[in-house]
């Protein structure tokens, strides 16, 4: 099959290069000249583990190329895919359809031929119908059908995601575009990963359910974790006895600062809008927004109260700043919130982490960039682990502990315990949920 891709950002540069490793030729279109040069360079602009050895496998097998002319890539294209941006619109945390919008537009005007139009970006459910729409008003002589294919993608794991689905969702109306989507993901068919064919409203729902619930299985974990710090549980016991519940499943019940990422904080206020514009308020999910943001702010207080009540003055390492491992998306980072404060209270914020800084550096200034973590805990008050990448997770807390002014710890990750910190030197340890 011939797949023009438009947009390669994260979802439409991994989704373009996966489907020419199935064997199809795919060309990636992208507005910006110099993203399009990097590409073509062999270049990845964005960290994800194994993209650019997949991508230069597939360039030199002749079935991946890149190029800013969409009219070139469209041409003879059996599928076009929309892989744009769709932020949070400023003032109503609506998704910004704009660019997809546009994209449509400019499909609609270089068709050639028959073509399937299908929406990867997460989109509001009636977008796709919203897309037809447009391609006809822009070319009435238009011969297409569209699709919604949503992605389910985890940064840090996206080929592997890709390559070895929980499932894909397909959404059409018409059987020529379901054939053509089931060619498209024939590979996957043949090794038995669920295809889920339904239309195009319910593939859009899809996306935004599983979202928001995953997020309220966080948020969740979180409350019970604030609980359990009154009480005198501890959340990691909790956690596992939940989740070995089969019905409830141990994923994303990891007590921590806060969701954060492209997806989760962009999702929840979309589905909370959708609720709103459809006279059905989603109750749950705006409870979750508001508590993930209290969350973050809890996990400021903690610093304080770990440092007498004050960071005015005081020198602290931050580990990891990226809204999870293996990445290098700072988008709604619960460091976005929590170093600022810091920084803002008075605190000198030195930070490691190893794929944030290219992004970080505009994100948090104020703030020392340091590459080593024991360098960076050099005469500290304290130290912050707020990702869990795996260069912090075995730390010589011995070595740390020994080299700070005052050594003490808030591991917001729960990657240690408080009785190995405080037998490595550490004077005061705080988790969450402990």
């Amino acid at each position: 099959m011939r797949i023009a891709m438009i947009g390669t950002g994260y979802v439409g540069l991994v989704s373009g290069v996966c489907f020419s490793d199935f064997g199809h030729e795919v060309i990636c279109v992208d507005k910006d000249p110099a993203k399009i040069g990097m590409l073509e360079r062999g270049e990845v602009p964005i960290y994800e583990p194994g993209l650019e050895d997949l991508m230069k496998r597939n360039v030199e097998a002749g079935r991946l190329s890149f190029t800013g002319d969409l009219a070139r890539a469209v041409d003879g294209a059996d599928a076009v895919f929309i892989a744009v941006g769709t932020p949070t619109r400023r003032g109503d945390g609506h998704a910004d359809l704009t660019y997809v919008m546009a994209a449509a537009e400019e499909i609609a005007r270089t068709l050639t031929g028959h073509a399937v139009v299908v929406t990867k970006s997460t989109v509001p459910v009636g977008t796709n119908r919203r897309v037809a729409e447009a391609i006809r008003a822009a070319n009435p002589e238009a011969d297409f059908d569209v699709a919604s294919n949503p992605e389910f993608l985890r940064e840090g794991a996206a080929i592997d995601d890709f390559m070895r689905p929980d499932r894909v969702v397909v959404g059409v109306e018409s059987d020529r575009a379901r054939k053509v989507m089931e060619e498209i993901y024939r590979p996957l068919y043949l090794r038995d990963f669920p295809i889920i064919i339904t239309d195009l409203e319910s593939a859009e729902m899809i996306k935004y359910a599983a979202n928001a619930f995953l997020a309220t299985k966080i948020t969740f974990i979180n409350e019970i974790a604030a609980l359990c710090e009154r009480v005198g549980a501890d959340v990691k016991q909790v956690s596992k006895g939940m989740g070995l519940d089969g019905r409830i499943g141990n994923k994303f019940l990891h007590a921590g600062p806060g969701y954060g990422g492209s997806c989760f904080p962009k999702d929840t206020s979309a589905l909370a809008r959708i609720g709103q514009e459809h006279a059905t308020p989603m109750q749950i999910t705006e409870t979750v927004i508001k508590v993930n943001e209290e969350v973050k702010r809890r996990m400021i207080g903690k610093i304080t109260d770990l440092c007498d009540g004050s960071v005015n003055g005081r020198t602290i390492a931050i580990l990891g700043v990226t809204f999870k491992p293996n990445t290098d998306d700072m988008r709604e980072a619960p460091s976005l919130t929590i170093v600022p404060a810091l920084v803002g209270n008075g605190a000198r914020v030195r930070v490691v982490d190893p794929q944030g800084r290219r992004e970080g550096e505009a994100l948090l200034p104020g703030v020392e960039w340091i590459e080593d973590a024991y360098k960076a805990v050099e005469g500290a008050d304290a130290v912050v682990l707020l990702t869990e990448w795996n260069e912090f997770r075995a730390l010589d807390l011995a070595r740390m502990a020994g080299a700070m002014k005052t050594p003490r710890m808030a591991d917001l990750r729960n990657i240690y315990s408080a009785v190995d910190a405080r037998a490595a030197g550490f004077e005061a340890y705080v988790g969450v949920g402990r």
